[in-house]
This record gives structure tokens, sequence and C-alpha cells, in this order.
């Protein structure tokens, strides 16, 4: 049974487009986690921070570290995949946890290999301790089961 060009073209447009979804919500997760870590300081240190300075805060983030935040993601992710991709050809049912532990473990790597050569101790200060790291490599470690379930293929009944 030979696959139609078309096919395959449509079979990768998924998978972008899973990508794509997937990376963003391990960015949104990562930027919202990084600034409730944020926030949640500066509160320990008597600020007050209403709820609304909370949520806007939290927006101009998505909107200010997200974009770097998502470069950060994506360098992490496409090595990481690449080799669960070559591991699903060896553990085919082991597919979802492959790809899910890939991104998170990708992502912790990435975000260590960016603090060694940012010029500050770290570049993402949740990360700073290993509770803000564990929190944003988990929304990492979901966006890559998420990937893994839009990406599925569907078995024929015959």
């Amino acid at each position: 049974m030979t696959i139609s060009r078309t096919t395959r073209t449509l079979g990768w447009g998924r998978r972008i487009a899973a990508f794509v979804a997937a990376l963003l919500l391990a960015t949104v997760w990562g930027s919202v986690v990084q600034t409730q870590f944020n926030l949640q300081a500066l509160a320990a240190l008597g600020v007050d921070i209403p709820l609304r300075v909370r949520a806007l805060t939290t927006l101009q983030d998505l909107a200010g570290f997200g974009p770097a935040y998502a470069g950060i993601v994506l360098a992490a992710w496409l090595p990481a995949f690449l080799v669960a991709a070559l591991l699903v050809r060896v553990w085919p049912k082991a597919r979802v946890p492959l790809y899910a532990l890939a991104a998170g473990v990708g992502l912790i790597a990435a975000v260590r290999a960016v603090d060694a050569v940012a010029p500050m101790p770290v570049l993402i200060d949740a990360t700073r301790g290993i509770g803000g790291l564990l929190a944003m490599a988990t929304g990492s470690l979901l966006a890559g089961a998420a990937f893994t379930w839009w990406t599925r293929t569907r078995r024929s009944r015959y």
C-alpha cells in the first residue's frame, strides 16, 4: 500500500500543529509559573500584591518573557524529541512516557545550560530552587505528553 504525497503532507502538518500547540502550552505554563514564583518571593518580603496586579503582571510576563522562554523550550525539545523518536522505534508502547520525559528532562537541561552562560547566577529566578525548576519542567512534561496524544495514530478496525 502506498501513501500519497497529500496524505504524508497532511500527516506532517498535523504533527507540526501539535508540536506548536504543545510548545505554546509549555511556554504559557512556564511563564505563569515563573511569574507567580517571583511574585510570591516579593510577597514573602511583605509586599502587598493584589490579585489585579498579579493578573496584569502575569499577562505582561506572557508578552515579554514568553517569547524568550519559548526559544528555550524549543531549543530543549528539538534534540530531546529526536532522541524520543529514536527510542520509540525500539519501545513503541512507551511513546507517551518517552516524549513526556524527553520534554521534561530536556527543559531542565536547557535551563541549566542557559544558566551556565548567563551573566547572572540564573536567567529564570524561579529555577534557582528545585521546586521552581520542577514546576516549570512539569509543564514541559505535560506538554510533551499532550503532543503524543495529539499525534497518535488511529488504528484500523480491520
